[in-house]
């Protein structure tokens, strides 16, 4: 008997993505389904980056469907194309798809570690990424990556070109002045600063701008919500409840501005000691999860407490670049799966959402 498409579709229900939280399906990814002399050809478009787990997928869907479906052949292609969460607030940038807001209630919890790293791993899951230190008074990126020392150019004299340093393309007002010299400006001149930044740096092609914002809630927050066309925030933190009062401030803030959260990152969630790697929860346990239940947003990852990381990204090669097959740089690819795939979910209940109507008596 000739195998259906229902049967194809009914077998593929039964397998949950698990950064979207659905089935293909259900999440209306499969893009074309044939069958022929009892082979299938499957094609799957995914709009997150995920390409270090695809193999995996296909190899095992590959299996189940022509075991199930008695195919004497199945043939899946999986492919990436990421789409634009549209903002209804400000214009788009021309060559920016998507930008991501992280941020933090207070300093000290890694978020521009956070943020190199996150940027890094989408890089190497597939994306095409910039990531701006958007921290006026004390950025930090020319560190990280290593900079130190390098200008942008500029070839028409009016606009700048990005930094590409391990495969991203960067930007930092760190590039634009001397590594000792200290920026004193009051609050409109660092948002008039932030927003040349953005808007005069030649990017290119970009699927995420990763925007590493100063901690707080203050004056560059707020440039960036009411004139930057931001898809959505990821707010870092730590378990210990001072970090947890700032962060569900943050919280509040883009709230207020009508920018979606993605969800939290509990950061340094555990030590990991460098030598026996016993894992301790020094900071306390569970914190970012009950923020997360409390706002009511999601915890897309836990990231440890370990020496490497300070190490690898003070040495300006962060830890996705300079140790790729670490058990820490799964945790930040997954991490950046979580929150890809939750963009993409923010922008289909976009598309879903119902109208409003609202009577008016004559």
């Amino acid at each position: 008997m000739a195998v259906s498409e229902n049967q194809i579709r009914n077998v593929l229900a039964e397998f949950i993505d698990p950064y979207l939280g659905k089935s293909w399906p259900e999440a209306k990814v499969i893009k074309s389904l044939e069958i022929e002399d009892n082979r299938l050809l499957l094609t799957v478009e995914l709009g997150y980056p995920c390409s270090g787990i695809i193999p995996q997928w296909i190899a095992e869907l590959t299996a189940k469907l022509e075991k199930e479906c008695n195919l004497s052949e199945a043939r899946i292609s999986i492919q990436i194309k990421i789409p634009t969460y549209k903002t209804t607030a400000q214009q788009p940038l021309s060559e920016v798809k998507n930008i991501i807001a992280v941020a933090s209630g207070k300093g000290g919890v890694g978020k521009s570690t956070t943020a190199v790293n996150l940027a890094l791993a989408l890089k190497k899951e597939g994306a095409n990424v910039g990531i701006l230190d958007a921290d006026i008074y004390g950025p930090s990126l020319p560190i990280m990556l290593g900079s130190q020392g390098m200008r942008p150019e500029s070839k028409d004299n009016k606009t700048i070109e990005p930094l590409m340093r391990y495969g991203l393309q960067s930007m930092s007002i760190g590039y634009l002045v001397e590594p000792e010299q200290a920026v004193v400006w009051r609050g409109p001149m660092a948002s008039g600063a932030l927003q040349q930044l953005i808007n005069d740096t030649q990017w290119q092609q970009l699927d995420y701008l990763v925007v590493d914002l100063p901690p707080g809630t203050g004056d560059i927050q707020l440039t960036l919500s009411q004139k930057v066309p931001v898809s959505a925030a990821l707010i870092v933190t730590t378990p210990q409840d001072i970090a947890l009062a700032d962060a569900r401030k943050g919280i509040g803030m883009f709230e207020k501005v009508d920018i979606p959260v993605l969800g939290i990152v509990e950061n340094m969630s555990t030590h990991i000691c460098s030598n026996c790697g016993h894992e301790d929860a020094i900071f306390g346990d569970g914190g970012g999860a009950k923020l997360a239940e409390e706002t009511g947003v999601n915890l897309l990852g836990k990231l440890p407490l370990d020496r490497n990381i300070r190490e690898q990204t003070d040495s300006g090669c962060p830890t996705v670049e300079n140790d790729p097959d670490s058990k820490i740089t799964a945790a930040y690819v997954e991490l950046a799966r979580h929150c890809a795939a939750q963009l993409v979910n923010l922008a289909a209940q976009q598309t879903q959402s119902p109208l409003s109507i609202t009577e008016v008596d004559d």
